[in-house]
């Protein structure tokens, strides 16, 4: 059995797009030219490797066998490149990175500050964009690289074409005004006034999951875009906030606090980037390993309260 490994690149893109149509345009060729690759790769191995079904295609056991080497190869590829990049000092380009507030403070800008140290041939472009508009941007290829946040856990499964990368796991942490008890439990909050984030997200998933957990019976009158008004409306004694850890990883007004109790889980960071013949360039991987390296650096939560 002679099998030609450019054909499985084909099978590999059906096997992540779901269908030969998506595959054509993933790949910028027709769909007959997806058609033929399988149709030969088929002849070759004298096997069939997709089930063709109205709804798309599905990867027959033979055919998941082969996308899965499909995948090892372009990985082993992926990793030669990377190597003989760094042997020619060749780490260089543009490097596009969409990301939200909490990880552009705390990852993204001390990146920067060290960027001609670390990676002196990269730049890096900084955007700040909501998941929705990142991951429009990302299969564009205007983003190179995409952060989004998950309570608890990411969804099973990224978008075809796209790999998910875990980044960060970092505690979720509630801020309440600086002279109220320490609460010790999550009943503990079953009465008070919350503070909501007016968009859906990671956050408006976390305090979904608690108010299933715990009966949170206090009503929620303010809401918020950004972590720094819930903190001011926290100072100002409208309520509560549930926060991710990076949101007080700073300078807490004067009038907050924080808890962290036992059942408010975790928020995860996941890095997205495309997967194709030619990405994630040198470039890109070498920033997403910089980014997990600033990240993994980062030292206990311990915030700093301004002092009257």
């Amino acid at each position: 059995m002679d099998i030609d490994p450019r054909r499985l690149a084909f099978l590999l893109a059906v096997s992540r797009s779901g269908g030969v149509l998506a595959a054509a345009e993933a790949l910028a060729v027709s769909p007959s030219a997806v058609s033929q690759q399988i149709a030969r790769l088929e002849l070759e191995t004298g096997v069939k490797v997709l089930d063709r079904q109205p709804a798309g295609a599905i990867l027959t056991p033979a055919g998941r066998v082969l996308a899965e080497t499909a995948e090892r190869i372009e990985n082993d590829l992926g990793d030669a490149r990377r190597s003989l990049a760094e042997l020619e000092g060749d780490v260089s380009g543009v490097v596009t990175v969409g990301a939200f507030q909490t990880v552009i403070r705390a990852v993204l800008v001390p990146l920067l500050a060290e960027l001609d140290q670390t990676l002196p041939g990269i730049e890096l472009v900084v955007h700040e964009v909501g998941s929705e508009a990142g991951l429009r941007g990302l299969r564009r290829g205007e983003l190179d690289l995409l952060v989004t946040d998950h309570d608890v856990s990411p969804p099973d499964s990224p978008p075809a074409g796209v790999k998910d990368v875990p980044f960060l796991d970092e505690p979720w942490v509630v801020a309440l005004p600086a002279g109220d008890a320490a609460p010790t439990v999550l009943e503990d909050f079953a009465e008070r006034t919350w503070i909501f984030p007016e968009h859906r997200g990671a956050t408006a998933d976390a305090l979904a999951r608690l108010t299933r957990e715990v009966p949170l019976r206090g009503k929620a009158r303010h809401t918020y875009h950004d972590f720094d008004v819930a903190l001011s409306m926290v100072e100002a004694g409208l309520g509560i906030a549930l926060l991710p850890a990076l949101a007080v990883r700073r300078i807490l007004p004067a009038g907050v606090q924080w808890a962290a109790l036992p059942g408010l889980g975790q928020r995860r960071l996941v890095v997205s980037h495309r997967v194709t013949r030619t990405e994630p360039r040198v470039a890109t991987s070498a920033v997403l390993e910089q980014m997990i390296a600033v990240a993994a650096a980062l030292g206990p939560l311990t915030p700093v309260r301004v002092t009257a």
